[in-house]
């Protein structure tokens, strides 16, 4: 399409010769000699590119600026001047001019701001038909949308917005998020300050989502980052999917295969879907109890976030990471010159968490010392600070997980029993995936569409004989080799299909024996995987070195 330009100057002879200068370049040139003809040639035609003498016969080549912008036209406009001031030129930038030349209007002059201008042009109807491309996704898009900047001052919502968040879209924008009161529990806000802070997606399924339009609504979030080629963020977009029709036909079919991030149909898992339901609003200490990568870090989210209080802090804490003195300032904080390099106060866990929940992981590693400490908290739900005589009340809700058998451990006497029995006032037990074998294939494809979203591909499933591997596989490692296996094979699949060769060795050739194997084997198959690496062992087995040795010098397991 011919670019169209507009040049408006009383002195016949500039018009002529700069209409010649532009028309030789195979543009398609317009004249106006006053201010009447030129408002008029915009009103008929479309102009790429307005030039206007300032001084036009008793009016002003500023007015045709001030005409192109209140109309909103996306035409850039250069200034003739031929007295040029700096009080002029700023006037007329700061107005909304392109640019200005100085009479006499050289022709080398003239075709470099011409380009320069055009240039400009086609960048801002670029990014006009990505706005209104984007406006229109926006629109069609079934799912609530909200992009937030880094601050969460809402930037653009879409109409399903609308009906899910009961967000209106003239009047929230522009407003922080944070700001606006919302009558759910503010789930979607706590997604997108994570996604900001780490850089990362986040989601939450089966949220709570409710407003005086849509009562007993139920959604899946998702908020994403929003960053730029080099990494840079910029802010946030928040999608917000109405689950309420499938979780209501999942409830009334009293069949679900997810409760939160778990996921699974067994009849284990309903049992432990319907045990959290029913302490998901419960103020009581529960022990979550199974081998390593069973899932008990997920118990204790849905525990936390379907209760009342998961808008309050969920805080968790490894207690096999830190040494004794550590983890006690860590837990409970310490005053000023408690200790050597105690150099200003610090506030514990479980301050934090007041309100909330606290994640007490692989509790069974805790020293005797600790575990009285803890003791008290349960029992008075008090405690100081390393180094300070001052008493703090805290209102947590404790949460404990273990892979250790813990009855069997103050059997031993190396766990307290008031202890054992305040923690286990109701015990959440996981079976290993060897023992609900069913919810692989559910399992399976779970972490197909997690993977696909990872790695950007589109993988379909998984060949007949992975899974019929997968099936009769030990499973060691649990839920968390599972995942490491199908992600080892997104990696190596070039294909739509993750086939036998894809797999890692040890689920292709190892153990495939679907009888209860015990923790004797277990230990035994991480062992050999790391040829003997008592600290690579652990990590696979997601236990500490010490725990390692204990149940080696158990089960009676040496390499010599």
């Amino acid at each position: 399409m011919t670019v169209k330009i507009l040049i408006v100057d009383d002195e016949v002879n500039i018009c002529f010769t700069l209409g010649r200068f532009l028309s030789d370049e195979g543009y398609d040139v317009t004249t106006a000699e006053d201010f009447n003809t030129a408002i008029e040639r915009i009103n008929q035609i479309e102009f790429d590119l307005v030039f206007a003498d300032i001084l036009l016969k008793g009016r002003s080549g500023i007015e045709i600026l001030k005409v192109v912008t209140k109309k909103d036209l996306n035409c850039p406009v250069v200034m003739i001047t031929g007295v040029p001031t700096i009080e002029t030129a700023s006037e007329a930038l700061r107005i909304g001019a392109f640019d200005y030349l100085s009479k006499p209007v050289l022709q080398t002059g003239l075709l470099k701001v011409t380009k320069a201008a055009l240039r400009f042009k086609r960048l801002v109807d670029e990014k006009e038909r990505y706005k209104i491309n984007l406006e229109a996704i926006f629109s069609s898009v079934k799912d609530a949308l909200i992009s937030v900047d880094k601050d969460l001052n809402i930037i653009e919502t879409n109409r399903a917005a609308e009906k899910i968040c009961n967000l209106l879209r003239k009047t929230s924008r522009g407003k922080s998020l944070r700001s606006m009161e919302f009558p759910c529990s503010g789930q979607c806000i706590r997604a997108l300050e994570k996604t900001i802070f780490f850089k990362k997606s986040v989601e939450y399924s089966q949220v709570s989502c409710s407003h005086d339009k849509n009562t007993g609504q139920v959604v899946n979030l998702t908020a994403s980052p929003l960053l730029d080629r080099k990494g840079n963020l910029s802010g946030g977009i928040l999608a917000i999917r109405d689950q309420t029709r499938l979780f209501r036909l999942e409830r009334d079919m009293k069949m679900r295969h997810k409760c939160h991030n778990m996921i699974g149909k067994s009849e284990a898992m309903q049992g432990i879907f319907s045990l959290v339901d029913d302490l998901a609003d419960v103020k009581t200490s529960v022990l979550i109890s199974g081998e390593s990568g069973t899932g008990k870090e997920l118990v204790a989210d849905a525990l936390h976030f379907k209760g009342h209080v998961s808008q309050k802090p969920l805080v968790k804490v490894n207690c096999a990471a830190l040494p004794e003195n550590l983890l006690e300032s860590e837990l409970f904080g310490h005053i000023k010159g408690a200790f050597s390099g105690a150099f200003k106060d610090r506030i514990g866990r479980f301050e934090y968490a007041d309100g909330g929940t606290i994640l007490l992981d692989e509790v069974g590693e805790i020293s005797p010392r600790m575990q009285l400490r803890l003791l008290r908290v349960l029992q008075e739900h008090e405690f100081e600070r390393v180094g300070d005589s001052a008493t703090i009340k805290v209102n947590v809700r404790v949460v404990a997980a273990t892979n250790l058998d813990l009855l069997e451990e103050v059997n031993n006497g190396r766990f307290r029993s008031d202890l054992y029995y305040r923690l286990k006032i109701v015990e959440v037990k996981l079976p290993a995936l060897r023992k609900r074998r069913e919810d692989i294939p559910l399992l399976v494809e779970y972490f197909i569409g997690f993977f696909n979203e990872q790695f950007d591909k589109y993988i379909k499933g998984v060949s007949d004989d992975v899974l019929q591997r997968f099936m009769k596989y030990s499973w060691p490692g649990n839920i968390r080799e599972l995942k490491h296996a199908i992600e080892h094979a997104f990696i190596l699949s070039k294909g739509n299909v993750l086939e036998l060769n894809h797999i890692p060795l040890e689920v292709s050739q190892g153990n495939t024996s679907v009888s209860n194997s015990t923790t004797k084997e277990e230990l035994l198959v991480a062992l050999n995987k790391v040829r003997w690496n008592k600290t690579k062992a652990a990590k696979v087995l997601n236990i500490s070195r010490q725990t390692l040795y204990r149940q080696m010098k158990t089960y009676k397991i040496s390499n010599s």
